[in-house]
């Protein structure tokens, strides 16, 4: 027997139940900023990515440090989707809501499915807890929630039962409960504990104490689902069928960070990473931080200015030279990427986007700094911008960074963003075949050197590294002269070396891909799409075929310069589509450049796009149904109320 979902008493055997399966499941975790949801949705990641389902994920973090405790501010989430065929995106609305307390159900209830199981503490639904959520009634006894299938479950209470006799006081205790929650929906979903229980011995095997409790709630809250009848159903998804070859699990800015180490190696020249700390992108510096082993030097400078500054200088002293930053932080590296940019120096520049303006919503995702990337600095000054589509493919678009950089001696911007950064899919470990070469060469010292001869292929000009008799050459923001590298002011040298520098980066056209369709090569629609809104648009497109849409989908990796048949893809469908998270940037420029007019969709909430809003806008641009209008669920977490 069960009453509310507390056990009242012994269960003498285990109840039998129906097993369904599935196809796909989209699971949200969600509660206060210290219940420990993006450890729990990790770790349910983790082993779903052992069984060998597809999985994509989205953490969605509050951007307050630590607000009031049971507040809607302090909201954390945690939504991942797993299937047993290939998946490009977290799901548009959860399937499963997982609420800790009433704050993250009343910020997160709006996005779950109609008729969706909602799994919540009700040891957390007292009346300080409720009017801090702003509830005037308590949602599990007001009949606000029989759209649902609602599962009441004494979390709080059953796992301070299961963590009796351990010298833990009750906030210890309560630390644990995420782990209750968590081996509750392994149970639901058939994963087993396998690969939780060794994460939990290598991460806590120094104090047993906390080993013990997280094993112990992990175990009862499994045991629960295992023996109450809560649970008439359990479901499983059978593992994803994929290519053959090694796989881990790994984010968007941990692939980043490889990307760059791999770049390295493959080179054969130190790596330095420069960098202040700033959200989406610090990640990626405590990952190259711990690959020291590998020659590579990470500093934690002052502020953004000095982080630049000091990759510069490693640049000109032979180095890989990376920095990363955020929007913000772009905006304060301008004036020493310029530098860069005069100098001819290869460096790149990681930017993993987020909302702004200004420190706007340090945690939430945007792709509002295209134009930026183009045109934020002074005079005409060119940089080379490339841009992952997917939280894998930043490993390799990490090393075409590099590739670039080093061929052409020209700073490269890394367009990232939050939503791939902070993302994660199985990504498949490619084989050194797979991985391009990378190409450079010091300067040497030869009669007649001159530091602005330039390779008659790139225009890149050469690398001279300093303190080799026979390569002196001035360097620094000043302009010079092509012949001898001294300062100049003359009109005509000024007038040929901007144009130099500018066709170092429209020389790349040569050395890129073609952008790739997806569909038919001409027709009614093409949707053009670049960064993270990949996964949405490649899905939304397929959808729309296999209902007999004419319609495909190309996405750009490659932003300044664009592939060199972009204008002949573009020309070759009647209309042109463009979702972006911003108010329509890379829409400016195919409209400015190619003079096509194309049809922006916007979205600036700080949250990726839906698969259903932009087919949507697909049937809207194919004069299907009437103009599309954004929703955005009130009080959302994971659509920024």
């Amino acid at each position: 027997m069960v009453s509310n979902g507390l056990m009242t008493t012994e269960m003498h055997s285990p109840p039998e139940h129906v097993v369904e399966e599935l196809d796909r499941v989209t699971i949200r975790f969600a509660g206060d900023s210290g219940d420990g949801m993006q450890l729990t949705g990790t770790q349910f990641t983790r082993t779903t990515a052992v069984f060998g389902n597809d999985i994509a994920t989205l953490p969605d973090y509050p951007a307050e440090i630590r607000a009031p405790t049971g507040s809607l501010p302090g909201v954390s989430g945690f939504q991942l989707s797993f299937s047993s065929s290939d998946i490009r995106t977290p799901g548009d609305q959860p399937d499963v809501l997982v609420a800790m307390n009433p704050a993250a159900l009343k910020t997160n209830l709006g996005d779950l499915v109609p008729g969706g199981l909602l799994i919540v503490d009700e040891d957390e639904f007292n009346p300080a807890n409720l009017k801090k959520a702003a509830y005037t009634s308590n949602p599990l006894e007001d009949g606000s929630l029989r759209g649902f299938q609602v599962v009441a479950i004494h979390i709080t209470r059953q796992n301070e039962l299961a963590l009796e006799g351990l010298p833990l006081n009750a906030a210890g205790k309560f630390k644990s409960r995420n782990f209750y929650a968590l081996g509750l929906i392994l149970w639901l979903y058939g994963r087993p504990l396998d690969t939780t229980v060794k994460w939990a011995e290598e991460r806590f095997g120094r104090s047993p104490e906390t080993l013990d409790a997280n094993l112990r709630a992990l175990y009862a809250g499994h045991a629960f689902g295992e023996t109450t009848e809560v649970f008439h159903t359990r479901y499983e998804v059978a593992p994803a069928t994929v290519r053959p070859g090694t796989y881990r699990h790994i984010s968007g800015n941990e692939a980043t960070a490889l990307g760059f180490v791999a770049a390295s190696i493959l080179s054969g020249l130190p790596l330095f990473y420069g960098s202040y700390p700033i959200t989406p992108a610090s990640d990626v510096l405590h990952e190259l931080s711990k690959l020291k082993s590998f020659g590579v030097k990470t500093f934690q400078a002052e502020d953004e200015i000095a982080a630049i500054g000091a990759a510069i200088g490693a640049a000109y002293g032979g180095h890989l030279a990376l920095t990363g930053t955020s929007g913000p932080g772009l905006a304060l590296k301008s004036e020493a990427l310029n530098l860069a940019v005069m100098t001819e120096l290869p460096l790149v520049v990681i930017d993993v986007q987020r909302a702004g303006p200004s420190t706007g919503m340090p945690t939430k995702t945007e792709q509002s700094d295209l134009l930026q990337a183009m045109f934020g600095r002074n005079g005409d000054s060119a940089v080379a911008i490339v841009a992952p589509c997917t939280p894998a493919d930043c490993f390799m678009m990490a090393i075409e960074a590099f590739r670039l950089a080093l061929k052409y001696m020209v700073p490269v911007v890394f367009l990232s963003d939050g939503y791939l950064g902070n993302g994660s899919e199985p990504w498949r470990i490619p084989s050194l075949s797979d991985i391009p070469k990378l190409d450079w060469e010091y300067a040497k010292p030869v009669e007649g050197w001159q530091p602005y001869l330039r390779n008659p292929e790139t225009g890149a000009r050469t690398w001279a590294v300093p303190g080799q008799k026979g390569l002196e050459h001035r360097i620094g923001g000043l302009e010079k002269s092509g012949q001898n590298g001294d300062i100049s002011y003359d009109p005509r040298n000024h007038h040929e070396m901007t144009l130099a520098r500018m066709g170092k980066v429209a020389n790349m056209t040569r050395d890129i891909p073609p952008l790739e369709v997806s569909g038919p090569s001409e027709g009614e629609l093409l949707v053009l799409g670049w960064g993270g809104t990949y996964g949405a648009i490649s899905s939304a497109v397929e959808a729309a075929r296999s209902q007999g849409k004419s319609v495909a989908s190309a996405h750009l990796r490659y932003l300044n310069p664009f592939p060199a048949n972009i204008e002949s893809v573009l020309r070759s469908y009647k209309k042109v589509l463009i979702p972006e998270l911003n108010t329509g940037q890379l829409s400016l420029l195919i409209r400015g450049m190619f003079l096509v007019d194309a049809v922006p969709f916007n979205k600036i909430s700080g949250q990726p796009f839906k698969i259903r809003e932009i087919q949507g806008k697909i049937d809207e641009v194919l004069g299907l149904r009437g103009p599309y209008v954004l929703d955005f669920p009130q009080g959302s977490a994971l659509s920024g109320g």
